[in-house]
């Protein structure tokens, strides 16, 4: 097909390597090993761009193509068989997944313990991106590169520091760094002055955190609740502490 003089050519085919790799993709097995993961939506790639993201390709349909430079060009078909949303958008960047050895944290943190949930770590990280939570900590959580997570953050993921590691590891680099546990038996997180620089951890859904991790808590803080409510949501109660804590520092409350 001729698109002005330029000869270019359209992958219709789902067994082409090049889409079978980025098929792949989709299962955590393959984005360790190639060390890869997918950003999906114009916008999103087009962000990822902006951001200086190492990308190792970018895949299109032939409509969007003219917005991508150097892009791989495929059918609509081929196109609706490697993505992940019900209606795709046509774009999708294959992106590397940053090489972040654990390091001590510049300024306030965050700590996730055993977060599980792909749409609650995705909507954290969007929200650490947003109240200035640059470096995020991850014990035993869900891959933060899944396709629904990297969704959820809502490019957010692009501008944060995400390094994982086991317990000790993590509560190694963190030394001197006082961590703020939220636990519902905590000081009301409305009336409590935070040092200046701090370590805010998040448990899981279900179980809270881990106790190796609470018994290092420097802090305890709750959200108050109305008695007919038990919980709130991971990401929801992450953003509160984040948004509340920061707003605190250093102030008479």
């Amino acid at each position: 097909m001729f698109k002005g003089l330029i000869f270019y050519m359209i992958i219709t085919s789902k067994s082409n390597p090049i889409i079978k790799r980025v098929a792949s993709l989709s299962d955590k097995k393959f984005r360790r090993q190639y060390g890869l993961y997918i950003v999906e939506g114009i916008k999103p790639v087009q962000e990822c761009i902006a951001a200086g993201c190492e990308i190792d390709c970018i895949i299109c349909t032939e409509e969007n193509d003219g917005l991508f430079s150097g892009a791989t060009v495929v059918s609509d078909g081929v196109f609706k068989s490697i993505s992940s949303e019900k209606t795709p958008q046509g774009a999708i960047a294959v992106v590397k997944i940053p090489h972040t050895p654990l390091k001590p944290p510049k300024g306030c943190c965050l700590l996730l313990d055993c977060l599980q949930d792909p749409g609650n770590l995705g909507t954290v990280i969007r929200t650490a991106n947003a109240a200035g939570f640059g470096e995020i900590y991850l014990i035993n959580c869900t891959d933060p590169y899944s396709p629904k997570a990297v969704r959820a953050s809502m490019s957010g993921i692009f501008f944060v520091k995400i390094y994982s590691g086991s317990p000790d590891e993590i509560l190694n680099v963190l030394k001197g760094v006082p961590v703020i546990c939220a636990d519902m038996d905590g000081t009301d997180i409305f009336g409590f002055v935070p040092p200046a620089k701090f370590c805010l951890c998040i448990g899981n859904e279900g179980g809270g955190i881990s106790e190796n991790i609470f018994q290092k808590a420097a802090h305890t803080v709750k959200i108050p609740m109305n008695a007919t409510c038990e919980s709130l949501n991971a990401a929801v109660s992450a953003g509160i502490a984040m948004y509340t804590l920061k707003n605190n520092i250093n102030k008479e409350v």
